[in-house]
């Protein structure tokens, strides 16, 4: 049903009036906003992707499906108004049946500067969740069972999820409120410390600390899975060495072809796969660079997978591309204090430079992503056994261990 979803027309917040009951902003084209290209294959190529995308589940692990203003400028008002629109169009004409959201992240900032409060993240889940409650092709995703029934019913499986867990603070019982709240997945850190851990963006990594390990057990517990994209390299190790249950990168490439603080070592990539883990290939604009590619496209991202798969094997590899609806680079550009983008991407550092661009061609929103890795993988020559492992069933796997 990955080919033809059963989405009736639904627009975010329909219910409402438009300037009376909230502060209306112009959003960005969920379909076209950019011109960008599709993988050309030929005949029996296009049939495989058919076939794939009839048969088996698509999930992605890393999104952010929250529409920004046209104006990418209008952002932080928008932000402040606290009610972000769904891309419902956009989803509907994108073949994934499950994907993992993460909200505002580092973006909100509703009534404060640093964002990240307990009041703030539990009003951008409570808004999102009060807009999905009006619909009926998006499905809040709670079980492993929701992701196949979305598969079945031509519809989407969403997974609420928290890129940090900074809005604890020392509260172990928060975690357990997040869980009954539909919260999914959480990040240790995001790139900041916390009470847990460290983030990539310090300059000195203390590790999983006595607070973090007991939150990892109570994570454990509940049935949150863990994702470590955002933190130290040692707090990663730390991490996936204490959990009981196999954790996640949702969000990350390869240190080795890439030399900055937001990709991971092969020490941490090869740990979190031995403890049956998975790893999502990032996409964001100007984060999975090569060496190859200093201009951020698909095949550079896929060279990323690429130098994974072969470090940890097929089994342990998917996509999170990390991709949103509206001008990506420009917000970068206006919140780059609150991403950390300057110690993530180590701008200025020797070697590293690239080619800006003003979005990455054949990813430039989840819909795009959606269908240009299958049809990459295809005309690479991937089976359709390993396609589906990385596009889903190696996922599947993953949350049928960690999800209560």
């Amino acid at each position: 049903m990955s080919l033809k979803k059963n989405y009736k027309g639904y627009q975010s917040f329909q219910y409402l009036e438009k300037d009376r009951d909230y502060k209306y902003f112009e959003l960005a084209d969920e379909i076209d906003r950019v011109s960008s290209n599709r993988v050309e294959l030929n005949t029996e190529q296009e049939e495989l992707v058919t076939k794939i995308l009839t048969d088996h589940v698509l999930i992605s692990v890393h999104e952010h499906l929250g529409t920004f203003p046209k104006d990418i400028n209008q952002t932080p008002a928008y932000i402040k108004e606290g009610r972000m629109a769904t891309a419902f169009e956009g989803l509907s004409r994108s073949h994934w049946d499950c994907v993992f959201d993460n909200l505002m992240n580092g973006v909100c900032q509703i009534h404060s500067k640093g964002g990240w409060k307990w009041s703030e993240v539990i009003h951008d889940l409570g808004m999102r969740l009060c807009d999905i409650a009006h619909q009926d092709f998006v499905i809040h995703c709670k079980t492993v069972e929701d992701i196949r029934r979305a598969h079945r019913e031509g519809k989407v499986a969403w997974v609420a999820v928290m890129e940090g867990a900074m809005m604890i603070e020392n509260e172990l019982d928060r975690i357990d409120l997040l869980y009954g709240f539909g919260l999914r997945s959480i990040g240790i850190t995001y790139s900041e410390s916390n009470a847990l851990g460290s983030g990539l963006k310090e300059d000195r990594d203390g590790g999983l600390t006595k607070f973090g390990r007991r939150a990892v057990d109570r994570m454990n517990k509940v049935g949150l899975l863990i994702d470590c994209s955002h933190t130290g390299d040692q707090t990663a190790l730390d991490t996936i060495e204490h959990s009981s249950k196999p954790i996640i990168l949702s969000h990350i490439g390869a240190q080795a072809l890439w030399g900055t603080n937001r990709m991971a070592p092969d020490e941490v990539l090869i740990a979190c796969a031995e403890k049956g883990g998975v790893i999502g290939i990032e996409a964001a604009p100007h984060t999975t660079l090569t060496p190859n590619h200093r201009r951020h496209n698909l095949d550079a991202v896929m060279e990323h997978f690429e130098y994974i798969k072969d470090l940890v094997g097929i089994d342990h590899v998917t996509m999170g591309p990390d991709t949103l609806y509206g001008d990506h680079v420009g917000l970068h550009g206006a919140y780059s204090a609150a991403l950390s983008l300057k110690e993530s991407k180590g701008k200025g550092k020797a070697g590293l430079e690239y080619d800006p661009v003003e979005y990455v061609d054949g990813l430039e929103n989840p819909t795009e992503g959606s269908y240009n890795i299958v049809r990459w993988l295809v005309k690479h020559g991937y089976s359709e056994v390993d396609i589906a492992k990385v596009m889903g069933k190696n996922t599947l796997r993953l949350l049928e261990e960690v999800w209560v």
